[in-house]
Protein backbone atom coordinates (compact mmCIF):
# COMPACT_ATOMS: atom_id res chain seq x y z
CA UNK A 1 0.00 0.00 0.00
CA UNK A 2 1.13 3.17 -0.75
CA UNK A 3 1.30 5.95 1.16
CA UNK A 4 -1.06 8.35 0.25
CA UNK A 5 -3.48 5.35 0.40
CA UNK A 6 -2.37 4.83 3.66
CA UNK A 7 -2.84 8.21 4.83
CA UNK A 8 -6.83 8.36 3.29
CA UNK A 9 -7.63 5.29 4.85
CA UNK A 10 -6.59 6.52 8.18
CA UNK A 11 -8.18 9.99 8.20
CA UNK A 12 -11.46 7.87 7.01
CA UNK A 13 -11.44 5.87 10.20
CA UNK A 14 -10.16 9.20 12.31
CA UNK A 15 -12.99 10.65 10.65
CA UNK A 16 -15.93 8.26 11.81
CA UNK A 17 -14.25 8.61 15.95
CA UNK A 18 -12.20 5.72 15.32
CA UNK A 19 -8.84 5.05 16.53
CA UNK A 20 -5.56 4.35 14.88
CA UNK A 21 -2.29 2.84 15.63
CA UNK A 22 0.58 4.83 13.41
CA UNK A 23 4.44 5.72 13.31
CA UNK A 24 4.75 9.15 14.46
CA UNK A 25 8.67 11.14 15.07
CA UNK A 26 9.15 9.67 17.85
CA UNK A 27 7.18 5.98 18.88
CA UNK A 28 4.63 4.36 17.47
CA UNK A 29 1.51 5.94 18.57
CA UNK A 30 -2.27 5.61 19.50
CA UNK A 31 -3.76 8.20 17.48
CA UNK A 32 -7.54 9.27 17.25
CA UNK A 33 -9.22 13.27 16.69
CA UNK A 34 -8.17 15.12 19.70
CA UNK A 35 -12.02 16.88 19.41
CA UNK A 36 -13.57 13.43 19.64
CA UNK A 37 -14.62 13.31 23.41
CA UNK A 38 -15.93 9.91 22.68
CA UNK A 39 -12.82 8.98 20.61
CA UNK A 40 -10.31 9.64 23.57
CA UNK A 41 -12.25 7.70 25.93
CA UNK A 42 -11.63 5.07 23.82
CA UNK A 43 -8.06 5.49 23.81
CA UNK A 44 -7.97 5.47 27.47
CA UNK A 45 -9.76 2.43 27.89
CA UNK A 46 -7.53 0.83 25.28
CA UNK A 47 -4.41 2.04 27.21
CA UNK A 48 -6.17 0.69 30.59
CA UNK A 49 -5.12 4.59 31.53
CA UNK A 50 -7.16 6.40 33.84
CA UNK A 51 -8.24 9.87 31.99
CA UNK A 52 -6.74 12.37 34.48
CA UNK A 53 -3.37 11.17 33.08
CA UNK A 54 -3.14 13.55 30.36
CA UNK A 55 -2.18 12.61 26.44
CA UNK A 56 -0.19 14.45 24.14
CA UNK A 57 -1.67 16.06 20.44
CA UNK A 58 0.39 16.27 17.23
CA UNK A 59 0.18 18.93 14.80
CA UNK A 60 1.46 19.40 11.82
CA UNK A 61 2.16 23.29 11.81
CA UNK A 62 2.74 26.90 14.05
CA UNK A 63 -0.98 27.95 12.85
CA UNK A 64 -2.64 24.64 13.92
CA UNK A 65 -1.29 24.98 17.19
CA UNK A 66 -1.94 28.25 18.19
CA UNK A 67 -5.93 27.45 17.10
CA UNK A 68 -5.96 25.16 20.19
CA UNK A 69 -3.94 26.82 22.60
CA UNK A 70 -5.50 30.44 23.69
CA UNK A 71 -1.74 31.71 24.37
CA UNK A 72 1.51 30.46 23.03
CA UNK A 73 4.66 31.89 24.93
CA UNK A 74 7.28 33.36 22.96
CA UNK A 75 9.59 30.74 24.77
CA UNK A 76 7.63 27.58 23.38
CA UNK A 77 8.70 28.68 19.79
CA UNK A 78 12.31 29.02 20.63
CA UNK A 79 12.15 25.32 22.88
CA UNK A 80 10.51 23.72 19.61
CA UNK A 81 12.80 25.60 17.16
CA UNK A 82 15.84 25.07 19.09
CA UNK A 83 15.28 21.51 19.88
CA UNK A 84 17.55 18.32 18.91
CA UNK A 85 14.95 15.90 19.29
CA UNK A 86 11.00 16.10 19.05
CA UNK A 87 9.79 18.47 21.89
CA UNK A 88 6.51 18.29 23.78
CA UNK A 89 5.05 21.62 24.86
CA UNK A 90 2.54 21.35 27.61
CA UNK A 91 0.49 25.10 27.76
CA UNK A 92 -2.14 26.54 29.45
CA UNK A 93 -5.12 27.56 28.04
CA UNK A 94 -6.32 24.78 25.61
CA UNK A 95 -9.20 25.47 23.21
CA UNK A 96 -11.31 23.36 21.17
CA UNK A 97 -10.15 20.12 22.10
CA UNK A 98 -12.04 17.04 23.90
CA UNK A 99 -12.79 18.01 27.53
CA UNK A 100 -11.71 14.79 28.52
CA UNK A 101 -7.70 15.75 26.50
CA UNK A 102 -7.77 18.97 29.04
CA UNK A 103 -5.91 18.84 32.20
CA UNK A 104 -7.89 19.76 35.08
CA UNK A 105 -5.50 23.28 35.19
CA UNK A 106 -7.17 24.08 31.84
CA UNK A 107 -3.42 22.65 30.11
CA UNK A 108 -2.09 20.23 27.04
CA UNK A 109 0.70 18.89 25.38
CA UNK A 110 1.22 19.49 21.89
CA UNK A 111 4.03 19.08 19.68
CA UNK A 112 4.81 19.94 16.09
CA UNK A 113 5.79 16.99 14.39
CA UNK A 114 8.32 17.15 11.59
CA UNK A 115 8.44 13.59 10.75
CA UNK A 116 7.09 12.95 7.12
CA UNK A 117 4.14 10.39 7.51
CA UNK A 118 2.63 12.20 10.81
CA UNK A 119 3.09 15.91 9.67
CA UNK A 120 0.97 14.37 6.21
CA UNK A 121 -1.82 12.75 7.96
CA UNK A 122 -2.16 15.44 10.40
CA UNK A 123 -1.98 18.26 7.64
CA UNK A 124 -4.64 16.15 5.62
CA UNK A 125 -6.86 15.83 8.73
CA UNK A 126 -6.93 19.09 9.39
CA UNK A 127 -7.05 18.49 13.29
CA UNK A 128 -4.95 18.02 15.96
CA UNK A 129 -4.17 14.10 16.79
CA UNK A 130 -3.91 12.39 20.08
CA UNK A 131 -0.31 10.73 20.29
CA UNK A 132 0.03 8.32 22.91
CA UNK A 133 2.58 5.84 22.90
CA UNK A 134 1.07 2.40 21.78
CA UNK A 135 1.01 0.16 24.42
CA UNK A 136 -0.73 -0.63 27.79
CA UNK A 137 -0.17 2.18 30.25
CA UNK A 138 2.95 1.01 32.85
CA UNK A 139 4.11 -0.76 29.67
CA UNK A 140 7.39 -0.01 27.37
CA UNK A 141 6.91 2.09 24.50
CA UNK A 142 6.42 0.63 21.11
CA UNK A 143 9.61 2.06 19.20
CA UNK A 144 8.58 -0.28 15.92
CA UNK A 145 5.57 -1.69 14.71
CA UNK A 146 6.87 -5.11 15.75
CA UNK A 147 6.90 -4.25 19.66
CA UNK A 148 3.52 -3.55 19.63
CA UNK A 149 1.31 -6.27 22.13
CA UNK A 150 -1.57 -8.10 20.21
CA UNK A 151 -3.89 -6.16 22.30
CA UNK A 152 -3.06 -2.91 21.50
CA UNK A 153 -3.61 -3.96 17.50
CA UNK A 154 -6.84 -6.03 18.14
CA UNK A 155 -8.03 -2.64 20.11
CA UNK A 156 -7.32 -0.38 17.15
CA UNK A 157 -9.77 0.23 14.29
CA UNK A 158 -6.85 1.20 11.67
CA UNK A 159 -3.34 -0.16 11.76
CA UNK A 160 -1.13 2.14 9.53
CA UNK A 161 1.20 0.29 6.90
CA UNK A 162 3.65 3.48 6.27
CA UNK A 163 7.53 2.12 8.53
CA UNK A 164 5.94 -1.41 9.66
CA UNK A 165 8.80 -3.09 8.50
CA UNK A 166 11.67 -0.41 10.26
CA UNK A 167 13.81 -1.81 13.26
CA UNK A 168 15.28 1.62 14.46
CA UNK A 169 15.67 3.18 17.89
CA UNK A 170 13.00 5.55 19.05
CA UNK A 171 12.88 7.11 21.89
CA UNK A 172 9.56 9.76 23.89
CA UNK A 173 9.59 12.92 23.36
CA UNK A 174 10.99 15.25 25.66
CA UNK A 175 8.03 17.01 27.68
CA UNK A 176 8.51 20.74 29.53
CA UNK A 177 5.85 22.41 30.96
CA UNK A 178 5.74 26.37 30.11
CA UNK A 179 3.08 28.14 32.34
CA UNK A 180 1.36 31.81 31.40
CA UNK A 181 3.60 33.25 34.30
CA UNK A 182 6.62 32.23 32.05
CA UNK A 183 7.86 29.06 34.54
CA UNK A 184 9.64 26.44 32.77
CA UNK A 185 9.74 22.99 34.28
CA UNK A 186 11.37 20.25 32.33
CA UNK A 187 9.22 16.85 32.58
CA UNK A 188 10.67 14.03 30.44
CA UNK A 189 14.50 14.57 29.07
Amino acid sequence: MNQKDDINNAIKVLREGGVILYPTDTVWGIGCDATNEKAVAKVYKIKHRDDSKAMICLVDSDARLQRYVRMVPDVAWDLMELANKPTTVILDNAVNLAPNLIGEDGSIAMRITREAFSKELCYRFQKPLVSTSANISGEPAAQNYCDICPDILNAVDYVCYTRRQEHLPHTPSSIIRLSVNGEVKIIRK
